[in-house]
């Protein structure tokens, strides 16, 4: 079988992250990347890793001419302008098998909506790219329990949370650039991954109908004036000005169409979380039985002292958004495959393979993102907005939240 030929779309840090994974996955290169930067650094670690060899191309158009799928990791704020060039340049003739968008989808029901019809437009099968919903821990946990879920009935809650103590880039932090604060950035993870264990085994990721969602936004960190102006002299972020929630919290409330349970999906999110570093916690509830994962618990433990300090140069070496080089440290040997990315690639490349869209395709992303601005627009009404009311379904539909609008100090001051 042929080498399935992947190119990347910009190479910030979730391009690095996804090379990394690909490392792992058989039958499949890096032959091509484009981005405005980093694309050299980029190609030459896709040469050393074995993954093929990786040319810098000079447009999405070129890119797309040479590989069999293509993956946009370039920033929310220009995800519609790039899936259109892909879309010109299949139907100029690009031979794309496959296009692959990272999380979120769009940073409104609208971009979301458009990019859907950009794909459907090139007749391209589509992979959301939500990295949780693949981890080898979760599908475990599932796997374990399926026969004591025909026994006892399925999951009635799922709680899942992502927290670290901010984003790498400016435009992360700039809300009216990212299409919100950490709701938008991480949300989309939580609600997704906490949907997904919800829903029964064997039933399609959009089985269960969302009802209703609450949520509460807030500022707790980076609106304190000290930390404004470390985040103003470090990102050229002002939260004076431009605020964005750096935490979150809610409840997504789901409903069987076929059995008429109702099940919930508690999400929680931050970029306030100073300890360790990155960390995903999920667990969910049944008529007596549980499961829970906590991504900090690692087999590997690491202590440096203060004299050892020194010598270290990057305390992320360790652990994704890690806040610290000494002490007892959290070490995970392998991030990429623990988070599911190398998953989620293995999924994208055998469904393009076979001509079809990804397990989870740009249609669930339309969704996760319906939930996230839903989510926006009951923090700002401080009520349960109801998701079965056709009124409050059109109004998603041109709903920009007034964090993305840039006027979050009407909802978070």
């Amino acid at each position: 079988m042929d080498r399935f030929r992947l190119g990347f779309i910009g190479a910030g840090f979730i391009a690095k992250f996804q090379a990394v994974a690909l490392k792992m996955v058989r039958g499949a290169d890096l032959v091509g990347v484009h981005a405005l930067k980093g694309a050299e650094e980029l190609a030459a670690f896709a040469q050393d890793s074995g993954l093929g060899e990786c040319r810098v191309y000079p447009s999405v158009a070129e890119l797309c001419n040479h590989c069999d799928a293509v993956a946009v990791f370039v920033p929310n704020f220009v995800r519609v302008d790039i899936v259109g060039q892909i879309v010109d340049a299949v139907k100029a003739g690009a031979p794309l098998k496959g296009i692959i968008c990272e999380k979120p989808l769009g940073r409104t029901v609208a971009e979301a909506r458009q990019l859907c019809a950009l794909a459907k437009d090139a007749a391209v099968p589509t992979a959301y790219f939500e990295n949780q919903i693949h981890m080898k821990a979760i599908r475990a946990a599932l796997a374990q329990l399926a026969p004591t879920q025909q026994a006892m009935g399925p999951l009635t809650l799922a709680r899942s949370a992502e927290e670290h103590g901010g984003p790498h880039e400016p435009w992360f932090w700039d809300p009216t650039r990212q299409g919100g604060g950490v709701l938008s950035d991480m949300g989309c993870h939580s609600i997704g991954s906490a949907w997904f264990c919800l829903t029964p085994a064997g039933k399609d990721p959009r089985f269960l109908e969302p009802v209703s969602v609450n949520c509460e936004t807030a500022l707790l960190k980076w609106g304190q004036p000290q930390y404004r102006q470390e985040l103003l002299d470090r990102m050229g972020v002002d939260y004076a000005k431009v605020p964005a929630e750096d935490f979150t919290t809610g409840v997504v409330t789901f409903g069987n169409p076929e059995t008429g349970q109702l099940v919930k999906a508690q999400f929680t999110n931050s970029w306030m979380y100073d300890k360790q570093g990155l960390r995903l916690y999920m667990d969910g509830l049944g008529p007596g039985y549980a499961f829970e994962i906590n991504t900090l618990r690692s087999p590997l433990e690491v202590f440096i002292g203060d004299a050892a300090a020194e010598a270290v140069a990057d305390a992320e070496t360790a652990l994704e958004k890690s806040t610290a080089s000494r002490g007892l440290l959290a070490v995970e040997p392998n991030e990429a495959d623990l988070y599911g990315y190398v998953d989620e690639i293995e999924d994208a490349v055998a469904a393009f393979r076979a001509g079809k869209d990804a397990f989870l395709n740009w249609e669930y992303g339309l969704e996760i993102t319906r939930l996230v601005q839903a989510a926006y627009l009951a923090g700002e009404r401080r009520a349960t907005v109801d998701l079965t009311d056709a009124a409050v379904q059109k109004e998603l539909d041109s709903y920009v939240s007034l964090i993305a609008q840039g006027k979050g100090a009407d909802v978070l001051f």
